[in-house]
């Protein structure tokens, strides 16, 4: 009977295990109900063994999520390189999922490293190349669409031969593919979204370091707006500029150039916060440019 591997990195944090389960326990459950019936599931955890057998003696290979660095070439993870590499030669289907993904593109002999902007958590847009619209795996999925995200590192140099089938304003390498049937993911399509406001409560002192909102980020906004504008006497209402955006767009039909107008503005922000991460800007730096440039 063909089984699906699903190969274990590392561990998610304590309390992410107890309430929702660990990564092959999170792929476990939204793998439950779509496998076919002849197909079986097994978890093998790198970090205790090296893969033996040959990658063809499986139907297809998950390479979950980890806390370790790509960069740091843990000795497990430098020896499930030559396995990974034999897998693509053979054509066995693969899809890397965050330090999967850079396990991966390392191994393919691309580099994964720490990006210059810095951590990336929350939930974010990630949107499809053109390639990715092409692609027979991913062109089911929308141009764009909200990705669950948190890694400290990512894939810097691409392998040879591959493909970028996805990107952000964070991260140029969001999804990537290797041959006919091997895929990488930077984002967790395993991540509920309590999972991922799990993640975020846990990285709240790492993400303010940074200059990030957490609360923002856990609440998708609403409350946390909600909150700085009762803490201030001169504002009666705040709101995040890309909520704000949804609405004047609903609005376009009725008041077409005062929209227009405020789309600018909120266009102009948008190039900002690229400007901010292009440059990798941070905590006190980050909060100047948005007061000299935001006006």
């Amino acid at each position: 009977m063909p089984s699906l591997v699903i190969i274990k990195t590392g561990d998610a944090f304590p309390e992410v295990v107890e309430q929702h389960g660990d990564f092959e326990q999170l792929f476990i459950q939204q793998l439950h109900e779509a496998l076919p019936a002849d197909m079986t599931l097994s978890v093998w955890d790198a970090q205790k063994k090296t893969p033996t057998v040959a990658p063809t003696s499986v139907a297809g290979v998950i390479i979950t999520g980890s806390h370790s660095m790509v960069s740091e070439a843990p000795p497990w993870s430098e020896a499930l390189k030559p396995w990974l590499k034999q897998a693509l030669a053979d054509d066995v289907a693969m899809l890397g999922v965050c330090y999967g993904h850079q396990l991966m593109a390392a191994a393919f002999e691309g580099v994964s490293d720490f990006p210059p902007a810095g951590r990336e958590s929350g939930t974010h847009q990630v949107r499809l190349t053109q390639a990715g619209q092409q692609d027979p795996l991913f062109n089911q999925l929308p141009v764009s669409f909200p990705a669950h995200l948190t890694h400290a590192q990512s894939v810097m140099q691409l392998p040879p031969n591959a493909t970028v089938l996805a990107h952000n304003s964070h991260d140029a390498n969001q999804a990537l593919r290797y041959g006919p049937r091997q895929w990488s993911v930077q984002f967790h399509p395993e991540f509920t979204v309590p999972v991922m406001r799990a993640y975020l409560e846990r990285q709240r002192a790492a993400l303010r370091d940074q200059g990030e909102d957490p609360d923002a980020l856990i609440s998708d906004g609403y409350a946390a707006y909600a909150r700085y504008a009762e803490a201030q006497h001169n504002i009666t209402h705040a709101q995040c500029w890309v909520h704000s955006r949804r609405c004047f767009i609903d609005a376009q039909k009725d008041h077409p150039e005062k929209v227009a107008e405020a789309l600018q503005q909120i266009a102009k922000l948008y190039q900002n916060e690229e400007a901010i991460k292009t440059q990798g800007l941070t905590g006190e730096k980050k909060r100047q440019y948005r007061l000299e440039h935001s006006k």
